[in-house]
Order: C-alpha cells, then structure tokens, then sequence
C-alpha cells in the first residue's frame, strides 16, 4: 500500500547519478531535480544510485547531499535516500540521545516494522554505531522504560497468522488483572505484549474487548499524563493498528504550535514505501481534510514538494 510514485521507464542509476552530480554543480543548488529524482525512486533504486554515485564520484552520495543541502529539506532528503534498515538504526540511535531522546520513536521501529525488518535494523546498528541497539537502549533508559523497551527492541515475533484462541482467552484474562491490579509493569504482561505474533495479539485483544466491555487502550488511561502509559499505549497501536498510530503522530505534529516537522519528516520517510495509503485515508477519516492540503498549509519550499511527492500528491 505505497504511495511512491515511480515513473514507467526508470533512467539508468548512472543516468540518476549524473544528473545529480549536474545538481550540486554551478551556481547554488538545483533543488528541484533532486525532488524529481529522489522522490520518484525505490529503496532498491536508490541504493543502486549511491552505489554507482560512490563508484563513479568518489564521494557518498549522502555527505554530498549534506553539503548541498539544509534545515528540514535536508534531513528528509538524507532519512529518504537512506536504506531503510540504515535509516531506522539512525532513528533508533537519535531516540536513545539524551537531548533527542524519544522512546516513542523506539516503540514505533519496534513494533510497527517486520520481525525481518526490525532483525535488520539491529545488523544495521552494530555495523554503524559499534555496539548493539539493545545496550543502547537498556543504557539510556530505566525502570518500567527499560523492561519495556529492551525485550520490544529484541524481539522476533513469528509473522504467521495462526492463533491459539484458548491463549488468547486466558492471556487477555491475565492483561486484564494484571491492568486491574495497576501492575502496568508486571512481567507477564510485557512477555505478552513483547513475544506474541500480532495476530495473536490481536486475538487476545478482541478476546479482552467482548469478554471486559472496553478496548485494552481505554483501561491503560488511567493517569493521562503518565509516561509510561502513553508509551504501552502506543506499542498496542503500533502493534495492532499502525495506521491509526501515525495518523495521531501526524495530526499532533501538523496541528501544533508550530509543526513538529520532525515527526512529519520521520513518518513520510518511514512510512510512503509500507501503509502511506492507508495512514491518508485515516488522516481524511479523522480530520477530514486530505493529508496533503495539510501539509501543503504547514510546510513550504522545497520541504513542502519532497513531502508531496512523496505521499503521492499529483502535482508534485
């Protein structure tokens, strides 16, 4: 369900590579053939450019990219052009920081990504940073954070679709005590919550629904400004109902006093080649104006085009 917008015939990645070498020459940056090159190309495309880019220039494709580039249209450029194993190890390291630490942002790698994708992300992240994703994060963070977070980070869930509905009745029955109790960090309800295949999950969660009368996420609302709460909330939603999720992310980032263009950026970047459709039609159901005219009122310049492009807005 991407929204990428991928031109028929694709120009060779040494075609692509030229062109943008043509864009970083003469006077001042020729931004927009950057947005009509890199927009309208696959993770694997990609890759082959800056292959060939490396190979031919002698230089990374990205640290040029850095060079040429700034501010917000920079960094959407960088976290798109980068694989997308890379770009979420990147993201997980920036959440793990202290002054842009975000465990929001290591549920949301978590959780939402393929058990494949998020093994990946970890290979990804010894290579960069030396070290694993899991000391990073059970290093930077502590107490209930930390027994959360270091088994979601760890996790390799079976993807299958098979379900056990006799676990599910009595994992939902053990949630629900356990949520009754206020035992939000209780170890049986984050080996449920960090181990189950999502459909699995999804099974007890329906099973706690019918037999409890209300959604897990409603009873874990207990205190809205606990942090820790919001968080186990999130990688429910990010678990079960990932488009829902970013549509939030979104929302509270285009809406607020300013945009929290970071989170726009994260969210266009990591979702357009996985649910971008869906995460629109969630945006229309929710807000009802369209994804893009939102984001066409925040943002500007080159910022605005790459970020339409992307979401497959026509113009663009």
């Amino acid at each position: 369900m991407a929204t990428l917008r991928v031109p028929e015939v694709v120009p060779s990645p040494s075609e692509d590579a030229e062109q943008l070498r043509k864009a970083f020459q003469g006077w001042g940056t020729n931004e927009d053939l950057i947005v009509s090159i890199l927009a309208h190309r696959n993770a694997a495309q990609r890759k082959l450019i800056r292959q060939v880019y490396a190979e031919t220039y002698g230089e990374d494709l990205l640290k040029a990219l850095d060079k040429e580039l700034s501010s917000d249209f920079e960094r959407i450029i960088l976290l798109w052009t980068l694989d997308p194993a890379e770009r979420d190890a990147f993201l997980a390291n920036e959440a793990t920081k202290r002054l842009t630490s975000n465990n929001g942002v290591l549920v949301e790698i978590a959780c939402t990504r393929s058990s494949h994708d998020l093994f990946m992300v970890r290979q990804a992240y010894h290579a960069r940073f030396k070290k694993s994703l899991e000391e990073d994060v059970a290093y930077h963070t502590s107490g209930d954070f930390r027994k959360l977070l270091v088994p979601l980070v760890s996790s390799f869930r079976y993807e299958g679709d098979e379900v056990n509905m006799m676990l599910a009745k009595s994992e939902a029955k053990i949630l629900h005590e356990k949520i009754s109790e206020k035992s939000y960090s209780h170890e049986e309800l984050i080996r449920i919550l960090t181990t189950r295949s999502k459909a699995q999950l999804n099974a007890t969660l329906n099973h706690y629904n019918n037999e409890f009368g209300n959604v897990i996420t409603k009873d874990l609302e207990a205190d809205p400004e606990d942090e820790y709460l919001k968080l186990l909330r999130a990688a429910i939603q990010c678990l079960t109902y990932p488009a829902k999720y970013f549509e939030e992310v979104l929302r509270l980032g285009i809406n607020k006093m300013g945009t929290d263009e970071w989170a726009l950026t994260r969210v266009v970047a990591t979702r357009v080649e996985v649910d971008m459709e869906r995460i629109k039609e969630e945006y229309y159901r929710r807000n009802s104006i369209p994804l893009d005219r939102a984001i066409a009122k925040d943002a500007s310049g080159e910022y605005e085009k790459m970020l339409l492009a992307l979401i497959g807005h026509v113009d663009a």
